[in-house]
This record gives structure tokens, C-alpha cells and sequence, in this order.
């Protein structure tokens, strides 16, 4: 991705293979356009995580490990935002039918918590179904937002 000085939007598409392995090497092109765009140090690495979780995901319970089957990433470079959007050609699923991960009979779980974990690293999150096949997560994260103390976002009428 080329650096973004007049203003427009740039965006890449790639297509990964269903392997774990994808997961690093969408991470690391996340990261790379993120410290194009100007995003601090620890703010890049909340968006390789979030991306990295995204992937794996669409990778282990979308495409189910297949060879036959990709992962789609794109990323697009706005002058004020990153937007991630990673596709898999799996089922679908409906995220509402997810357990809350902060449930008392899931905190010992050793999986469940990759979309609560997005949700926390990025501005925005939106799970949809795409047609005819698969599951499409779009990730927003805005340059120059206030974090609270933690370090995190403030989500819309919380305090800053």
C-alpha cells in the first residue's frame, strides 16, 4: 500500500490460504498499513490482534481448515480510519447464538473469546453473512480517538 498524502482511499485485497499460517501474514500487513497511516506503536498491535483473531477464526470455524477454500482480506486506507474487512467461504454463523464469554461456565473455556476480544482492540465491529456462503468481519479503528485509562476505547455514552 502506497502512502496516502491527497487524501483518497487506498485499499488491497489479498486471498489466504486456510492455514493458521495466514493469520500472521494478515497481521502483518494489517500492522504495516496501520504505522502508514500514522497509528501509535501500541494502538498497531491492538489491530494485528484483532485482525489475527479474525482470521484465525474465519480460517478454523469458517473454511474449516480447507485447501479448497480462502481467506479473503481487505485493507483500505482512509485519511482518518483503517478498515479491515476478512471473509471466509464457510457456513456462516449467527454471532447473537455465541455464549458470553464472561459467563460464569465459560471463563474456563479455552476458546469463545476471539470476537469479545476484537470488539475490545477496535472502534468498530460488524459480523454478517455474506452470499451465497461465508461469514464477513468488518473492523474499524479510527486515528486520533481518546482512550480511557486502560488504554481502550470508550465505547459511545461511557465516559472519557
Amino acid at each position: 500500500m502506497g502512502e496516502n498524502k491527497s487524501g483518497e482511499t487506498t485499499s488491497v485485497v489479498s486471498y489466504l490460504d486456510s492455514t493458521l499460517e495466514s493469520a500472521d501474514v494478515a497481521e502483518q500487513i494489517v500492522m504495516a498499513a496501520a504505522r502508514e497511516l500514522g497509528f501509535r506503536e501500541d494502538e498497531q498491535y491492538r489491530i494485528g490482534m484483532a485482525v489475527r483473531e479474525s482470521v484465525v477464526n474465519a480460517v478454523v470455524h469458517g473454511n474449516c481448515y480447507s485447501r479448497y477454500k480462502k481467506v479473503q482480506l481487505t485493507v483500505s486506507k482512509y485519511p482518518d480510519r483503517l478498515l479491515v474487512v476478512v471473509a471466509d467461504e464457510g457456513k456462516g454463523f449467527d454471532p447473537k447464538s455465541l455464549p458470553d464469554p464472561l459467563a460464569q461456565e465459560n471463563l474456563l473455556n479455552q476458546s469463545g473469546r476471539g470476537i469479545f476480544l476484537i470488539r475490545a482492540f477496535v472502534d468498530e465491529l460488524e459480523i454478517r453473512r455474506r452470499e451465497p456462503a461465508g461469514t464477513e468481519f468488518r473492523l474499524v479503528k479510527y486515528l486520533d480517538r481518546k482512550l480511557d485509562s486502560t488504554g481502550m476505547v470508550p465505547r459511545e455514552g461511557e465516559r472519557q
